[in-house]
């Protein structure tokens, strides 16, 4: 655990010295919940780091109310700046990762270095009623791990919306092919996510966890590939009241043997209501299937939640979820056939002068990750952006995963648990309009209750720190009309 330690000292104290930067007031804009909007569109947490490197600060898009339901698929958000332009914008990205221990390594095996030239692309389309926002990322990477050698990598996010009167479509599909697991994957750069980013970068879909296949144990084995797609349908029942549907699917695949592969299928209905302007009250329902190949186990989970959704547009967003969940095998786990367990959520999205704190948290049953065949699984993210000076800006992340086997009592699986955490930061200086250079650090430990095997050694602890160096450029919008 020392090594922890160190890493959660790091977040502490860089948390402090954000925390200590001069802030200016801003005025919230209140939400008008006595009249339906039309449907918000997704906008990254308005951060510093997507601000003008003149150090204008208002120079920010003005941003109407974010309208997404409280119990639908995606995660809340600050609010979305009007569109009044169609255009796209590409960009190139070159990040070099310096690792303290290969990449498929349970110990320490020396230093390496792997390089990641990314290309990128957004396009944002909108009509009258309609909006395409589509966000690709790909490239090759070229590593002096023998382990991880030399290969390519994509990601790709697509969200089709459409408003009417009383009705909300959104048609959203996302895919990735990644070198290892998503969880903490490019942390401190760019890679990490598809498409140019910044303010004028396409909207993201931004989903919630649950509905995204799992990927949050380091020591799953080799390149895997994710695809998930999902519609949802909101209805306004009165100027307080909407109702909403959503339906997904989605698979994780691996490279290479000795993964566990699977689907997972999601139907989630949920009714919502607003007590206030800023405040609202909801609960929903949601089944998940958990299917895997190759194996005869089955699992369905059952949730009801009640949640609360608190919005400030520009300041802060709110969301928090809790309620039980009954999970059923169709192969019984030693002599049970279903277990009864709390689950739950929050995200929080909020700004304070040129401070942006981002956070979430979710915990229910997941497919495994990979090594699991189902797992209860506890999973936190945040993430602090700062503007320290006219020219620089940082930026702190944390994450950490609880990945638990279903009953420890199992003949058919090994009991098993993989704690999973990830802690580093980083500063950024534009070079230009256009230009961005970044630097960091990182490290990532994993603690198992079994010794974990690969390349042939086994190990109950994972252990790795990576310096991070990156150069960015993006065009400027090329407007469509």
């Amino acid at each position: 655990m020392h090594e922890f330690r160190i890493a959660a000292c790091f977040l502490v104290i860089a948390t402090l010295f954000f925390g200590a930067v001069q802030t200016r007031a801003q005025d919230p804009q209140a939400g008008d919940a006595e009249k339906p909007k039309p449907a918000a569109r997704s906008y990254p947490p308005v951060g510093v780091l997507d601000q003008d490197p003149s150090g204008d600060q208002d120079s920010a898009p003005p941003l109407q109310p974010d309208t997404r339901p409280l119990t639908g698929i995606q995660i809340l958000t600050l609010g979305s700046p009007v569109n009044l332009h169609s255009y796209w914008q590409s960009g190139f990205q070159y990040s070099n990762l310096i690792r303290s221990t290969a990449l498929n390594q349970v110990s320490a095996t020396g230093w390496n270095s792997t390089s990641y030239v990314t290309g990128n692309l957004s396009l944002l389309e909108s009509w009258s009623h309609s909006q395409l926002a589509v966000n690709y990322s790909g490239g090759g990477y070229f590593s002096t791990d023998s382990d991880q050698g030399n290969g390519n990598f994509q990601q790709f996010a697509l969200a089709q919306t459409f408003e009417w009167r009383r009705w909300q479509l959104a048609l959203i599909d996302q895919f990735s092919y990644l070198p290892e697991a998503s969880f903490g994957f490019g942390v401190g750069t760019g890679i990490s996510i598809p498409g140019t980013g910044g303010s004028l970068g396409a909207p993201l879909p931004g989903m919630q966890d649950n509905y995204q296949p799992g990927q949050s144990i380091f020591t799953s084995v080799g390149p895997r590939y994710t695809n998930s797609f999902t519609t949802q349908a909101v209805y306004v029942l009165s100027p307080r009241s909407t109702f909403n549907v959503a339906g997904s699917y989605g698979i994780l695949r691996f490279v290479e043997a000795g993964n566990v592969p699977s689907n997972d299928t999601i139907f989630n209905v949920g009714y919502n209501y607003a007590v206030s302007k800023r405040n609202v009250i909801g609960v929903l329902y949601r089944f998940t299937a958990f299917r895997y190949l190759d194996n005869p186990q089955a699992l369905n989970s059952h949730e009801v939640h009640a949640a609360f959704g608190r919005k400030i547009t520009g300041r802060l967003a709110l969301q928090l979820f809790v309620g039980p969940e009954i999970t059923t095998f169709r192969v019984p786990i030693g002599t049970a056939t279903q277990q009864v367990t709390g689950s739950g959520g929050a995200a929080l999205n909020y700004v304070w002068g040129t401070n942006n704190l981002s956070l979430t948290y979710s915990r229910g049953l997941s497919n495994g990750s990979g090594l699991l065949v189902g797992s209860t699984t506890d999973r936190v993210q945040t993430n602090i952006q700062s503007r320290l000076s006219r020219h620089w800006e940082g930026n702190v992340n944390f994450g950490y995963a609880r990945n638990a086997s279903l009953d420890n009592s199992s003949e058919s699986q090994i009991a098993q648990t993989y704690n999973s955490y990830f802690a580093g930061g980083g500063l950024s200086r534009p070079l230009s309009r256009s230009a961005t250079f970044s630097l960091g650090y990182w490290a990532q430990v994993q603690y198992s209750q079994e010794p974990v095997c690969a390349a042939g050694t086994c190990s109950t602890r994972h252990w790795q720190q990576q310096v991070i160096l990156g150069f960015s450029w993006n065009t400027r919008p090329f407007v469509l009309r």
